[in-house]
């Protein structure tokens, strides 16, 4: 389980430096159309395309991931409560009075 929130820290900065990317691409963007030729405004529309097709796929990717892992976890949580039921009671009676006493306060 370490090794998926690895994975998942490391898809998340990818996804932060993807869209930095892509924020400065689109500042360049603006800037370059008040005095730009059609040539260099269908450059940077062509790469700010690609990027942005990019960026959607890595998210769908990361969706993918985080939906695969939960569905990991939760099998696992069901597993555990079918194999040790009153030991998941326990567990969920001390967590509702931790719970309770930190909203009491």
């Amino acid at each position: 389980m370490a090794e998926n929130s690895v994975q998942i820290s490391l898809g998340r900065a990818k996804i932060n430096e993807d869209l930095r990317v892509l924020a400065s691409d689109t500042q360049e963007l603006l800037r370059l159309t008040a005095s730009a030729t059609g040539e260099q405004l269908d450059g940077l529309r062509t790469r700010l395309s690609g990027r942005l097709g990019a960026l959607k796929n890595k998210a769908v990717e990361a969706k993918g991931v985080t939906h695969a892992n939960a569905s990991a976890l939760a099998g696992n949580a069901d597993d555990y409560v079918r194999q040790k039921p009153w030991q998941a009671l326990g567990l969920g009676v001390a967590a509702g009075i931790v719970l309770g006493a930190l909203l009491a306060r």
